[in-house]
């Protein structure tokens, strides 16, 4: 009994800390985007993904691709790497 227990307490803590980290990257986002004086529907175009898509992510409504990722770096001019330099 405690092992189950155990084992849904750790999983509820790991989607909090997911849920956490989506909304750090949606914020990250947000924050890159304003900073440049994009539009989420200019971003959209330069990234080539649907503009309701970026809004999405900036609401932490969903977990992006990789690949998404990668066209959202290269449309704000930021590598992966320092994108991803943010605090949760």
């Amino acid at each position: 009994m405690f092992i189950i227990f155990f084992a849904f307490v750790q999983f509820s803590t790991m989607e909090n800390d997911e849920k956490k980290f989506i909304i750090s990257f949606g914020n990250r986002v947000r924050k890159l985007r304003i900073e440049m004086n994009l539009s989420q529907e200019m971003l959209a175009n330069d990234a080539n993904i649907p503009i309701n898509q970026v809004g999405r992510i900036e609401r932490a409504e969903i977990n992006t691709s990789l690949s998404t990722m990668f066209k959202i770096c290269k449309a704000l001019n930021i590598t992966i790497i320092d994108f991803l330099n943010f605090e949760e």
